[in-house]
């Protein structure tokens, strides 16, 4: 369920229930995706960070960078369309990044930047473009706490703090988003230091799930991947860790961050 703040009461309330006067409309945020891209085909995946491809206008095969370690396996089929990205330095050994991919129906592009996730709702959050946070200012990014790093401070008018983890989401199995898509012990132990932070008094905690295309209807953990994962993100829940998710529309030139997306968790 979406939720905001009550100033009077400054406590968590159903954002629906927050009259529509209430509620201030929400520029799109949206991060660019540099150009000009070059379109290819998927041939196959050397390891976590390599792809061989074939680049359509020439026909030369060649290998690109991949910024995200995931399986990926229901996206990297042979001969899907791929978009790449020119290295940027000329003396960089692998001359592409691989940027997007289209998904297997041939109707959604799919954004391949781990990082993007964090760019977007950088901005978002400096827009106060999050209605689920539109009362939570963001004080930086990238916070050390206990043993780990998490992506996002912010704070509230009444000197209270939260803890936000964005978990970049592309894995969509019958119109259900999972995460992850391989084991993440990284991930869990995030989870359960929210749920620890969630519990400090002046403290909140918050997951965002930001699902990097926008063919799902909902959210969910991944319990046949990553049961323990799965098991974490039910304890941050019961333990009061606010789970919130959204969706992207992807473009050839830009990432636009969409509407809520429920994330269900048992």
């Amino acid at each position: 369920m979406n939720r905001g703040w009550d100033r009077d009461e400054a406590e968590w309330v159903p954002w629906e229930a927050v009259s529509y006067s209430q509620q201030v409309h929400m520029p799109t945020t949206s991060t660019p995706i540099p150009g000009p891209l070059a379109e290819a085909r998927f041939l196959q995946r050397y390891n976590r960070f390599l792809l061989q491809v074939r680049l359509e206008v020439t026909g030369e095969i060649v290998d690109a960078h991949l910024a995200d370690p995931g399986r990926l396996k229901e996206l990297l089929l042979p001969e899907t369309r791929i978009w790449l990205r020119p290295a940027s330095n000329p003396e960089r050994k692998t001359r592409w990044t691989a940027v997007l991919v289209e998904a297997a129906d041939g109707g959604e592009l799919v954004s391949l930047d781990t990082t993007l996730p964090n760019r977007l709702v950088g901005e978002a959050l400096k827009r106060r473009a999050v209605e689920e946070l539109a009362e939570w200012e963001l004080v930086r990014s990238e916070v050390t706490m206990g043993r780990s790093r998490l992506d996002f401070l912010l704070s509230d008018p009444w000197g209270r703090h939260l803890a936000l983890e964005v978990k970049s989401v592309t894995l969509v199995s019958n119109g259900i988003g999972l995460f992850p898509d391989a084991v993440t012990e990284r991930g869990a132990r995030h989870v359960r230091e929210l749920a620890e932070i969630s519990a400090r008094p002046g403290w909140r905690a918050s997951i965002l799930f930001v699902l990097q295309r926008s063919d799902a209807r909902e959210i969910r953990a991944a319990r046949s991947i990553d049961p323990k994962f799965a098991e974490a993100l039910s304890e941050a829940k019961a333990a009061g860790v606010e789970i919130l998710g959204r969706r992207c529309e992807v473009f050839p030139d830009r990432v636009e961050l969409g509407d809520a997306v429920v994330v269900v968790v048992p």
